[in-house]
């Protein structure tokens, strides 16, 4: 069954043409509205980025009024390799319209993500053949950890926020997540907040947006080893 293109909720630039975009990847049983209220709190370091969160592109049967990137039962490894290697077409494709909506080239491109979002963040940013300049990842895991090939260089350097109180994905996923993709070069920040559960706390996101700046002005390594984000 093919894909119905995605579309979502956008928010232009504070400040004159886009420079840069942040493609924002809600989770399983949300909407782009779950995460387009990240944006206007990171416009401020941000003021000439274009935001948009699109819908996934299937319908929840967990959540009717929700989508999901891909069906998912369980936090079973080969399960969620599946799910991000069947959605990952569709999402190359919007990141590729959205960025010819804006007259950018690729490398202008970061990806957030939360939870389902961040396994499809992870995925497809570390495939494209030219890499995001950021990718941060809230409350997820990376799909298929076993199967990521070794990065180059020019691999964007990476945020992962979790809660330690998640009862959804647990915070062992962060430590998994980032050990493997420091094993295979990538340049990795974590974070985990006391007290949160399957969300975002003031913390993570203030995280988020400096992340996102410091990536943006080129000022983030892309190869070191994994460091605390504080």
């Amino acid at each position: 069954m093919a894909l119905r293109p995605l579309s979502g909720p956008r928010l232009p630039p504070a400040r004159g043409a886009a420079t840069h975009l942040v493609v924002l990847c809600h989770g399983y049983g949300a909407d782009g509205n779950d995460l387009i209220g990240l944006a206007p709190h990171w416009q401020r370091l941000l003021p000439t980025v274009a935001f948009v969160a699109p819908n996934a592109p299937e319908p929840c049967a967990g959540s009717p009024s929700g989508y999901q990137w891909f069906p998912i039962s369980r936090l079973d490894p080969a399960e969620m390799l599946r799910g991000v290697e069947s959605a990952a077409d569709v999402l190359n494709d919007f990141l590729d319209s959205e960025l010819s909506r804006h007259g950018l080239p690729p490398e202008r491109l970061a990806l957030v993500g939360f939870s389902q979002g961040t396994m499809m963040s992870l995925h497809v940013g570390l495939r494209r053949p030219v890499k995001p300049f950021a990718i941060i990842g809230y409350s997820g895991v990376l799909a298929g950890a076993e199967a990521l090939p070794p990065q180059a260089p020019d691999a964007p350097p990476i945020l992962l926020v979790h809660g330690d109180a998640d009862p959804m994905i647990p915070a062992e996923a962060l430590f998994a997540s980032a050990t493997a993709l420091g094993r295979a070069g990538a340049a990795v920040q974590w974070h985990v907040s006391p007290g949160v559960g399957h969300g975002i706390d003031p913390a993570g996101l203030s995280l988020g947006g400096a992340f996102l700046a410091l990536a943006l002005r080129g000022q983030l390594a892309r190869q070191d080893p994994i460091s605390c984000a504080v």
